[in-house]
């Protein structure tokens, strides 16, 4: 069994008794390889193992991947800060964004994303801690910006991103957590058709999953250390 191997092995066990603990199926969570500053052998490799999603902070080394792996179908989600000089290369290149915290960008990735495209797939950002330090809307945002990407023909709203404040308590993790879910809960009761809670990486999957995550983001114990 070759290091790759067993990486996603111990990710999936992982992932698997999460899920158990808390009275969910396993095939409740996907899992969201995060691939920034790894390379293309190691994205092959662990595509030859089933896994199809991958996430990249950075553009220019997404775009360069992408142009090294034509033949491979992956889907490729930008989780990075969006800058509105950028949308347009995102529209034209990924098939989701999960990192989407204003309408400016809402609107920009609409209008850019190319009509032989299916709707691009959004998942909004949200600063559910409101640190100063982090991308994402604020809470009582999340309903304004859900209510235009709906009305937006070439979005598809997915659901909801955040990356909770770090922490070892464990209240503390699920209290962030559940505050997600709560925002997803409402958008979901007030008519919105969305499916994707993307939470939870690998310090916290669990406390996540615990929470309601169904997307996990997981980088190093996929693939190791990344390069500096």
């Amino acid at each position: 069994m070759n290091e790759s191997t067993k990486r996603l092995k111990l990710v999936q066990q992982r992932i698997e008794k999460a899920c158990i603990d808390c009275g969910r199926a396993p095939g409740d969570v996907s899992l969201l390889a995060v691939s920034k500053r790894h390379s293309v052998e190691k994205i092959i490799g662990l595509n030859k193992l089933g896994v199809v999603a991958f996430g990249e902070n950075h553009l220019q080394e997404a775009l360069q991947k992408q142009q090294e792996l034509p033949d491979l179908n992956l889907d490729w989600h930008f989780i990075g800060n969006v800058q509105s000089n950028k949308t347009r290369a995102i529209a034209e290149n990924f098939q989701w964004v999960q990192s989407v915290d204003r309408l400016k960008i809402l609107e920009r990735l609409s209008a850019q994303r190319p009509d032989n495209l299916e709707p691009i797939n959004v998942c909004l950002q949200v600063n559910i801690d409101l640190e100063p330090q982090k991308a994402g809307a604020k809470p009582e945002e999340i309903l304004q910006l859900a209510a235009h990407a709906d009305g937006l023909d070439s979005i598809r709203l997915r659901g909801l991103m955040a990356i909770p404040r770090v922490t070892t308590d464990l209240v503390e993790q699920h209290d962030s957590f559940r505050r997600v879910k709560v925002i997803f809960d409402t958008l979901k009761s007030e008519g919105h058709d969305i499916d994707t809670l993307s939470m939870g990486m690998s310090s916290d999957l669990e406390v996540a999953i615990a929470e309601g995550s169904s997307m996990v983001r997981i980088g190093t114990d996929l693939f190791g250390k990344r390069k500096s």
